[in-house]
């Protein structure tokens, strides 16, 4: 499948999981599976590692990678939101280390032949894990103008949403939108020429994450899951996250503030009568971003932000 060992911030996600021999950790999205064979040796002997991925391309992957440590490990093709059954189905009652990469893998941007790459001629589908039912061609074509607007606008931070939705819908009318090129020749074509060539991305990008954001109900999911992340931990337990854009951090950010600092009195009460406990404590204030040298190494973790949390 060509997949990619390449991890984001491995160092400082390896240093920062606090990890020991015996422990139990989840790799909530296995990805090329690089994060979970560092895991692995870091917990044995007697460790177990759970890992999880929506794409069944990545399942395989990591079977492979990770064989010689197939007794201490627990794989399963389904979304990290599943975690809770997961673990209650094998006894499991918390967890020490808890990691989640929100980036896609390379692998399915080069060789998914899903439509993730505004670069290549694919279907437009955008499913990471093929078993779901919504597809980026039935938005695309489906969708009307005011709800393909307030889609890139709100998952891709798109400020020609409005002309862009209107330029998709005058050339569906023509002929059904099939392709990932088609739609990004589209995209391209609908914002002012002096903004495509002042943009270091490429037109197409806002609007192909709001779809795959979409299609995936990503924000939906990890909004979901951070709300119960405390729970799946032990005492001490960490909680890793890396965000690939503000929507992601934001969500993880407010989540991670609110297990803090989560006191709904009044700031002048001299003590809490709201009956707060804090569940969680930020390892450090500020997220950590990979370094100039990995980002040469490694172009698709130049946007990355690393935040972890430990359980109280």
């Amino acid at each position: 499948m060509g997949f990619e060992h390449t991890s984001v911030m491995p160092q400082e996600v390896h240093e920062h999981q606090n990890l020991k021999p015996g422990n139990i950790c989840v790799d909530c999205t296995l990805g090329g599976a690089g994060h979970a064979l560092a895991t692995l040796k870091a917990i044995l002997p007697g460790g177990t590692l759970i890992g999880i991925d929506q794409d069944f391309d990545a399942i395989e992957h990591a079977q492979q990678i990770l064989h010689p440590f197939k007794e201490n490990t627990l794989l399963f093709h389904s979304n990290f939101s599943d975690l809770p059954r997961i673990l209650t189905s094998n006894g499991i009652k918390g967890v020490n280390s808890i990691l989640l990469d929100l980036g896609f893998s390379l692998n399915q941007l080069k060789n998914g032949n899903r439509g993730f790459s505004f670069n290549k001629n694919e279907p437009l589908d955008m499913r990471m894990d093929i078993r779901n039912d919504l597809t980026a061609f039935e938005i695309i074509n489906s969708f009307q103008e005011n709800e393909l607007t307030d889609l890139f606008f709100k998952f891709g931070e798109e400020k020609f949403s409005r002309r862009i939705a209107r330029r998709i819908v005058e050339k569906r009318k023509e002929t059904p939108i099939h392709t990932s090129f088609e739609l990004a020749q589209i995209v391209s074509n609908a914002i002012p020429a002096k903004f495509v060539y002042s943009q270091r991305i490429h037109p197409a990008t806002r609007v192909f994450q709001a779809l795959r954001i979409a299609v995936n109900r990503e924000l939906e999911q990890l909004e979901n899951f951070m709300k119960i992340a405390p729970s799946l931990l032990l005492k001490k337990g960490r909680l890793c996250v890396i965000s690939f854009h503000s929507l992601e951090d934001r969500i993880v950010k407010q989540a991670i503030r609110k297990f803090e600092s989560g006191c709904t009195c009044p700031k002048d009460l001299p003590v809490c009568l709201c009956g707060f406990v804090p569940q969680m404590k930020s390892i450090f204030k500020k997220p950590l971003i990979p370094t100039k040298e990995e980002i040469n190494v490694n172009p698709m973790a130049r946007s990355s932000k690393l935040r972890v949390a430990q359980k109280i």
